[in-house]
């Protein structure tokens, strides 16, 4: 059994609530969505195979403890990446990014799953799978990613509809060219009172536009 890798590679997490820690990220060919404001298109279609032995003795060697797959969209390798995660050692700490499209079930408990919901501002809202709200526990991540005030407002109805601020840790930023600021989203989450943790993408503040992995 293989997997279709896009990259291996070493960096700082530079989202979500282990932002700062160093972090082995496995980057997974192919994706089901198209994102207007994807900064990773070169992972739709460039991959190279790997036996899932190898994805296992890669991690289990790793110096780093914090791993990450991410894509493009790793559960369209589902089946080949649960086998990935059973076999590797249980003082690593698993994150799984994925778009929401596509259903949680049977993911080992385990691994911290980081859920998109996408917004209007993507081109590729109402894509979330509802069911996957069963499928989360404190330790998962939801993720927003803003565009302007309409996707804050989408933000909004989601974030009550699914009761996500008593569910799990629920993520908020922006894209770089945004029509919204830092500074907006901020006061409009006071106003609202809302549980949720602001971000910016780290990795990026760090490297700004060189190549950051």
């Amino acid at each position: 059994m293989t997997v279709m890798v896009n990259e291996i590679f070493e960096s700082l997490q530079g989202e979500s609530s282990y932002s700062g820690q160093p972090c082995l990220f496995i980057r997974l060919a192919g994706c089901n969505l198209r994102c207007s404001w994807c900064d990773t298109k070169y992972s739709y279609y460039e991959g190279k195979e790997y036996p899932v032995q190898e994805i296992i003795e890669i991690v289990n060697s790793s110096k780093i403890n914090l791993i990450e797959f991410t894509g493009g969209e790793p559960l369209l390798q589902k089946e080949e990446l649960i086998k990935v995660i059973d076999g590797i050692n249980e003082n690593k700490t698993i994150l799984l990014e994925t778009n929401g499209s596509i259903s949680l079930k049977n993911i080992p408990e385990k691994v911290v799953k980081i859920v998109d919901i996408k917004l209007k501002g993507s081109g590729e809202g109402g894509s979330f799978l509802e069911k996957n709200i069963i499928y989360l526990s404190k330790i998962d991540e939801i993720k927003f990613v803003l565009r302007d005030f309409i996707d804050y407002n989408e933000l909004k109805e989601h974030y009550y509809k699914y009761k996500l601020g008593e569910k799990c840790v629920v993520l908020v930023s922006k894209v770089n060219d945004s029509e919204i600021t830092d500074k907006e989203i901020a006061e409009k989450i006071l106003e609202d009172g809302l549980n949720v943790k602001y971000q910016i993408q780290l990795h990026k503040y760090i490297w700004n536009d060189e190549k950051w992995r």
